[in-house]
């Protein structure tokens, strides 16, 4: 592995460093004719990451002034990552057998169900050996690397069906991630986690069992076992329980991946004050294995949200693609979610076989016009043919076929316009590689070919991503203030939001739009419960369910840098969503609250209960 010494470049990265504190702005290709003239001995160029660990290692020496983010700023690489406000470190749990027989799902089996070896995040999976630690400490270690803040972490757990897996796996995975984030700028512990997966490979392999934490020698060695979805002549939980569960066993797993409560609780404490801190947990399952018992257990882990995946409200659709379950599931999964205070981020599937462009434009309609439904987030997943899917045998027959262009463009159109404002769209289409698809749409892009569809026809966006103030410069006189009230099946939402009109706000290097909706700085998901909860301490309470503040704003007029939380909104949304609650008669307020969250509660007049936190409200 190639370790970087900035101490070793010390006179030519002082040299870069000192221009680039001089710059103001830098466009890349500026950036690039810059790193150009301040070379490696040998002649090579510093990297981005290089020039990034160069400037922490020797600000405020050498003539170089104290640290400074817009230094950081004029070099941080992929800056779209972290402008929500929130570091996303996205992991994968290990190949397990799935409870669903979904046709349209595809049975890569180096991979946990539905995922596909060549997608990125999957990719850095594999060679972690799936294992948390090591996936969270390193993808942490690479967005501070290109010059991202990662103080404020949500941790995305994904893999299929979070809740098919052992408790004691499920326990230990969250486990490790708070360890990974308690550790990260303190103490490495990836070497003791590596040396423990090195010696049970060669364990295995004394027992032919080959087990790697190389994508290369996995592809070759389960060649001969992937499925073909033509002929079908194994299901994947059969290869997962021979390659995977039985191997384990006998390579000691199950007693290395594994913890208690006590354990978990005790690095959830550490998270609360931790310099990296865990302000939202995400766990991604199916609507029929949410219960009461389901939902007290991850709220326990910590999780604040939950993926679930909806597909479609069809029940015809439904059963045609083996689901395994019908939309009664999934009304049951969100009515327990919300009225435990969860985030629901919904996964719909377009295309799906025994659909259609217009069904699809009137089931889509359901999530919103339905009171059991209403997502507070979106990914939205045109079924793609995959060669290990089982559909591809309904694709040869002749009774499915993937969407033209036209026609996908049609629906996400339709998608984006329903979409109200207190929705987030986050993806539209899955980040599948092509060479994995069979037939069907393979742009990635297809998101911005259909915004650029609707800024054609002057139709307004309203979900919350396509509000995001991003990097907008504003002035805070222009702040608005305003509440979008909705009814579910059991509760009132109120959803309280600080905006900026879109006129009021300035990008570099951007075209304006005069249909643009206004921009969204930070806000407030409020629920007024009109049911008896499950969960005792949540009686007579109203429910804080997110409160978010979106990233660093430069004012108009000035040369200083404001944030969003530095206004405090974050403060006068909880205020305004107070008196809202005790307007409507309730004597407390409740929030879900992730780990990493709890000390900004405490300090806001909350009290930890045993999975909330409570206020009185006067």
């Amino acid at each position: 592995m190639y370790h970087f010494n900035p101490n070793d470049y010390q006179t030519e990265l002082v040299a870069l460093l000192l221009l680039l504190e001089k710059k103001e702005k830098l466009s890349p290709k500026q950036l690039a004719q810059l790193v150009k003239k301040h070379t490696k001995p040998n002649g090579n160029v510093f990297s981005k990451d290089e020039i990034i660990r160069g400037y922490r290692e020797f600000a405020g020496k050498h003539g170089l002034a104290p640290f400074s983010d817009k230094v950081l700023k004029l070099v941080t690489m992929k800056p779209m990552r972290t402008q929500s406000g929130v570091s996303p470190v996205t992991i994968l749990t290990k190949p397990f057998p799935c409870p669903g027989q979904c046709i349209f799902c595809p049975n890569d089996v180096r991979m946990p169900k539905s995922y596909l070896s060549d997608e990125p995040g999957a990719q850095r999976a594999e060679r972690n050996w799936f294992d948390p630690y090591l996936q969270t400490y390193n993808r942490l270690q690479a967005l501070h690397n290109i010059g991202h803040s990662v103080s404020k972490t949500e941790v995305i757990v994904l893999g299929g069906t979070w809740s098919f897996y052992p408790e004691a796996y499920q326990i230990w995975f969250i486990k490790e991630c708070f360890r990974a984030l308690n550790d990260f700028g303190v103490i490495d512990g990836r070497d003791a986690v590596l040396d423990w997966y090195s010696k049970m490979a060669e364990s295995l392999e004394t027992k032919n069992i080959s087990r790697s934490a190389d994508p290369a020698q996995n592809k070759k060695s389960l060649s001969q076992l992937q499925i073909d979805g033509e002929e079908m002549k194994t299901t994947y939980n059969r290869v997962i329980s021979q390659q995977y569960t039985a191997p384990e066993r006998l390579g000691g797993f199950d007693a290395y991946q594994t913890a208690t409560w006590n354990e978990l609780e005790a690095e959830q404490q550490k998270n609360e004050t931790a310099k990296v801190r865990c302000v939202g947990l995400v766990i991604e399952t199916r609507p029929d294995n949410i219960s009461e018992a389901e939902v007290i257990r991850v709220r326990r882990m910590g999780c604040t949200k939950t993926q679930i995946g909806v597909q479609s409200l069809q029940n015809s659709v439904l059963e045609l693609n083996k689901r395994g379950h019908g939309v009664a599931a999934t009304r049951k999964a969100f009515k327990l979610l919300r009225q435990a205070g969860f985030k629901i981020h919904a996964h719909w599937m377009a295309n799906l076989y025994g659909s259609s462009v217009d069904k699809d434009k009137v089931d889509f309609e359901g999530l919103f016009n339905d009171p059991d439904f209403h997502p507070d987030e979106l990914k939205v997943y045109p079924c793609s043919l995959i060669g290990s899917a089982e559909l591809m045998q309904y694709y040869k027959a002749g009774k499915w076929h993937p969407y033209t262009k036209e026609e996908l463009a049609d629906v996400l159109v339709h998608v984006f316009k329903e979409t109200p404002e207190y929705c987030r769209l986050t993806r539209v289409i899955r980040d599948i590689p092509s060479s994995d698809i069979v037939e069907g749409n393979k742009l990635t892009n297809f998101r911005q070919i259909v915004e650029h569809e609707l800024e054609q026809s002057e139709s307004t966006v309203k979900d919350i991503r396509a509000r995001e103030i991003k990097n907008g410069t504003f002035d805070p006189k222009d702040i608005e203030f305003n509440v979008t009230e909705y009814q579910t099946s059991v509760s009132s939402e109120y959803f309280l939001q600080f905006t900026v009109p879109a006129s009021k706000v300035a990008y570099k290097n951007t075209t304006r739009f005069a249909h643009e909706a206004d921009k969204i700085l930070g806000f407030l998901r409020l629920s007024l419960p009109t049911e008896k909860p499950f969960i005792f301490e949540l009686e007579d309470a109203a429910m804080v369910r997110e409160v978010h503040v979106y990233g660093a704003v430069v004012a108009v007029g000035t040369d200083s840098v404001h944030k969003p939380q530095h206004l405090g909104l974050g403060k006068k949304l909880l205020e305004n969503a107070t008196q809202i609650a005790k307007d409507h008669g309730f004597k407390k307020l409740a929030v879900i609250s992730g780990i990493g969250t709890r000390e900004y509660y405490r300090k806001r007049g909350f009290t930890d209960g045993e999975l909330y936190q409570l206020k009185k409200i006067k």
